[in-house]
């Protein structure tokens, strides 16, 4: 029926920050995830409820494009991944005339949402 996609890109968390959090709503109800994410105390979770946020409202769009009926109640987080962005490079002055570098690492989150019975007959499939 409906599945639905958000990303976002360059965001200024870490990967295996994010991941820790991504973890947590893999494979919950999008609703449920929200409700997880929103009480999360790890940083990324506030970027990653928005994304969960978008892609719910995507497949609301989506559905409604497609003259579609949805129940948001329904929509489970099918995928969730995070990928390693650019890392931004800085220095440190250090003692004795030295540099140290700071790497500023960036990541790439996706969450793929789908219907329930879809999701239910893709993991039936595997």
């Amino acid at each position: 029926m409906v599945e639905s996609i958000a990303r976002v890109r360059q965001i200024r968390i870490t990967p295996q920050k994010a991941r820790r959090v991504i973890d947590l709503v893999r494979g919950k109800n999008a609703q449920e995830a929200l409700a997880i994410l929103k009480f999360a105390p790890q940083a990324a979770a506030e970027p990653i409820f928005k994304l969960v946020a978008s892609a719910i409202a995507n497949a609301r769009v989506k559905a409604d494009k497609e003259n579609l009926r949805l129940n948001e109640d329904e929509l489970v987080i099918a995928r969730a991944y995070v990928d390693e962005g650019t890392t931004l490079k800085r220095f440190r002055p250090r003692a004795q005339g030295r540099a140290f570098r700071i790497n500023k690492r960036t990541s790439h989150i996706t969450v793929v949402l789908q219907s329930a019975d879809e999701f239910a007959a893709s993991k039936g499939a595997k």
